[in-house]
C-alpha cells in the first residue's frame, strides 16, 4: 500500500448532514491525513458540521465561500490552495459530501495515480439493479454524446471521484465553469491538452435514490451539453461554408470542361478541383474555430489530406455510381448537384469523429489509458 500523505483530499459541500461525518471518519481510517473540506455557502443551520469537523480533526483544512457559487468554484478554490500551499504534494482526490464514494476506492483510486501519473477516474456501474432509472438514462445519454462528438470513451462522465496529479491539476485549474459544468470541461480539457487517463471500477451507491443531490436535471443538464456539442455545431457551420463553396466550384468547373470532358473524367475533374478549393478553407476553419487544435500546422495538414484525399475519391465514386444507377445525363447540371452535396453529407458525420479524434488530436503526454482497472 502507498504512503497517501502527500495527497490532499478535495472535499466540497452545500448544506451537509451527519454524512459528512461519515465521510472524514473513512477517508482518516484508509490513510488521508489531509483533508481540505469547502462549504460552498451553506445555510447558516449547517455551518456546524464543518465547524465541529474541523475542530475535531487536525487534519482538516477549513476553505468557504460566503455565498454558494457552485461545486465547480468550490473545486478551483480547493485546488489553486492545493497548490499553493501544498509545494510537496503529489496531486488530490475529489470526494464528494454524501457518502457515495467508498475511502476504499478513493484509496484506489489515488494508489493507481501514483503508479501512473495519470489522472484516474472512480466509475460506477450503471447497469445495476440499484441505480435510479434517471441516473442510468443520463449517464448513458452522456457516455455516447462524449464518444460521438468529443472523441473520448469515459463510462461515468459525471463521477465525482477523480485523481488528478499535480501537473495536471496546473491545467485544469484555469478551466472555466463554475457549477456542475466544471467537471465535464474538466474531461473536455483533459482531450484538449491530451492528459492521458485511466478509469478505475468502484462501488456503485446510491443513497435514497441520490436524493440529497443539488444536481438540477433541465438547467444544469442544458449546461453540460452545450458544452459537448458545442464542437459539432461549429463543424456543422464550418462544413456548411465549405460545402457551399464546394458546391459551386463543382458546379462551375463541371459547366466549364464540359467542352472537352464527359462522364468519369468530367465528375473527377470537376470534383477534385473544387475539394481542392474548399479543403483548404475547410481545414483552416476546423483548426482555428471547430477544435481550437495547438497541434501543428503540418502535422495536422498531413493528416487532414490522408483523410481528405482518400474520402474525396470515395465521394467522387459514389457520386458517379448514383449517376450511372440512374441514368442521369451529364446535360442535367442541377440533378447532378444536388446528388454530389447528398453524397458529400453522408460522409459529414463520419469525417467529423476522424478529425477530432486523429486529425487534430493534441499529442499525448505520456500513454493515454482508457480501460477500466477493478
Amino acid at each position: 500500500m502507498k504512503d497517501l500523505s502527500r495527497i490532499s483530499v478535495v472535499l466540497p459541500s452545500l448544506d451537509p448532514d451527519e454524512k459528512l461525518n461519515a465521510v472524514i471518519d473513512g477517508l482518516l481510517e484508509y490513510g488521508f491525513t489531509d483533508i481540505i473540506l469547502v462549504n460552498d455557502g451553506s445555510r447558516a443551520e449547517n455551518l456546524h458540521y464543518f465547524t465541529d469537523a474541523a475542530a475535531a480533526h487536525p487534519e482538516i483544512h477549513f476553505l468557504q465561500h460566503e455565498v454558494n457559487r457552485g461545486k465547480g468554484a468550490a473545486l478551483k478554490t480547493a485546488f489553486t490552495w492545493f497548490l499553493a500551499n501544498r509545494p510537496d504534494g503529489l496531486g488530490v482526490v475529489t470526494v464528494d459530501g454524501d457518502n457515495q464514494h467508498h475511502p476504499a476506492d478513493t484509496r484506489a483510486c489515488c494508489e493507481r495515480m501514483l503508479e501512473t501519473g495519470h489522472i484516474v477516474l472512480g466509475c460506477r456501474d450503471f447497469t445495476l439493479d440499484n441505480v435510479p432509472a434517471r441516473s442510468r438514462f443520463g449517464n448513458h445519454v452522456t457516455s455516447a454524446v462524449f464518444r460521438i462528438f468529443v472523441g473520448m470513451t469515459v463510462s461515468d462522465t459525471q463521477t465525482g471521484l477523480r485523481a488528478i496529479p499535480r501537473d495536471a491539476l496546473e491545467i485544469l485549474t484555469a478551466v472555466k465553469g463554475d457549477r456542475f459544468e466544471y467537471e465535464t470541461n474538466m474531461l473536455l480539457a483533459m482531450k484538449d491538452n491530451g492528459l492521458p487517463f485511466e478509469e478505475v471500477k468502484i462501488r456503485t451507491v446510491y443513497i435514497e435514490e441520490n436524493a440529497s443531490s443539488h444536481f438540477h436535471p433541465i438547467r444544469d443538464s442544458w449546461r453540460i451539453y452545450k458544452l459537448i456539442l458545442a464542437h459539432f455545431f461549429r463543424y456543422t457551420l464550418s462544413s456548411l461554408t465549405s460545402a457551399l463553396v464546394d458546391t459551386a466550384a463543382f458546379s462551375l468547373l463541371g459547366w466549364v470542361l464540359r467542352h472537352w470532358m464527359e462522364g468519369f473524367a468530367l465528375t473527377a475533374a470537376a470534383g477534385v478541383g473544387a475539394r481542392i478549393i474548399s479543403s483548404q478553407l475547410n481545414f483552416f476553419l476546423n483548426k482555428k474555430l471547430v477544435f481550437r487544435s495547438h497541434a501543428s500546422t503540418g502535422r495536422a495538414m498531413l493528416r487532414y489530406y490522408c483523410l481528405a484525399i482518400p474520402q474525396m475519391c470515395i465521394q467522387v465514386l459514389l457520386t458517379q455510381g448514383v449517376y450511372a444507377l440512374l441514368h442521369i445525363a451529364d446535360s442535367q447540371y442541377v440533378l447532378r448537384t444536388l446528388i454530389y452535396a447528398v453524397v458529400m453529407a453522408v460522409l459529414y458525420v463520419v469525417s467529423y469523429m476522424i478529425q477530432q479524434r486523429w486529425v487534430f488530436a493534441p499529442r499525448k503526454r505520456g500513454s493515454q489509458t482508457q480501460g477500466v482497472k477493478s
